[in-house]
């Protein structure tokens, strides 16, 4: 399968290095010119990687097309181009709907939406889908789990829940901050946060972990630190405003589209 890029970022990056990690990949890959540098650095590291001459010359060279531009460009990259009835079209934009995206790459109608998430560089991420596809579900399925979800609104709701990786890894910041405070070397407080919250992980991974709410009182032993560090978070409501940012994140989505 040859799977073209409109947008050259993080997300195709991680993709394409993810589909290379196997030595038994049967992909090859066509990037459109707009990052030149990201696009001269895959093809340069892997085989199987091409620059095109322009995103046109990628819709023309595949069958396969994911779009990965900014929303805030997407609109005016993508009616400049011409798309094929046989395109399947793989949309990774934020912000824009199907229904709109649909639009846009008319004549084309077999458009599905999803959010790969960084980590797929090392096969480690989840990839959520709308709809269900099978040709998007057999791409993402090699890059980590995928989970397929039955209404535009979940797709949004999850799309929302990803802004909370750049929170989540300042939370494990201020952790490892407040260690060097205390004068530990900044290599070992960080290994030792980066491990923590590694292994809290891989209990919540297990298939027979209880939710995450109840996870959260199995460690918060009656009258101990961990109970201590929740009343105060709770008691500043800094767990609230998680809910009422990913609201806010939400409400933006539901503006964009309309």
């Amino acid at each position: 399968m040859r799977i073209g890029f409109i947008g050259t970022g993080t997300i195709t990056s991680a993709i394409v290095s993810g589909l290379n990690a196997s030595d038994s990949t049967t992909f090859t890959f066509l990037v459109s010119p707009r990052n030149a540098g990201v696009g001269a650095a895959l093809a340069s590291a892997f085989d199987n990687v091409a620059v095109a001459a322009s995103n046109q010359a990628v819709l023309d060279g595949c069958d396969t097309i994911m779009l990965a531009v900014r929303p805030q460009v997407a609109v005016d990259v993508l009616e400049s181009l011409h798309f094929r009835p046989d395109h399947h079209v793989i949309s990774l934009i934020a912000l824009i709907s199907l229904e709109r995206v649909q639009a846009l790459v008319a004549p084309a109608t077999r458009v599905v939406r999803a959010i790969p998430l960084p980590m797929v560089a090392t096969r480690a991420g989840v990839t959520a889908l709308y709809p269900d596809d099978s040709t998007a579900r057999a791409i993402f399925t090699q890059l980590g789990p995928t989970i397929a979800l039955d209404s535009s609104e979940h797709f949004n709701a999850f799309s929302a829940a990803t802004a909370t990786m750049a929170p989540y890894f300042a939370f494990a910041g201020e952790i490892t901050g407040w260690l060097i405070r205390q004068g530990v070397p900044p290599t070992t407080a960080h290994s030792y946060i980066a491990g923590m919250f590694h292994g809290l992980a891989t209990v919540a991974e297990d298939p027979s972990a209880q939710p995450f709410p109840a996870l959260a009182e199995k460690f918060a032993t009656a009258g101990g630190i961990n109970e201590q560090v929740m009343a105060h978070l709770t008691q500043v409501g800094a767990l609230k405003a998680v809910s009422d940012a990913l609201d806010g994140v939400l409400n933006r989505m539901t503006e964009a589209n309309r």
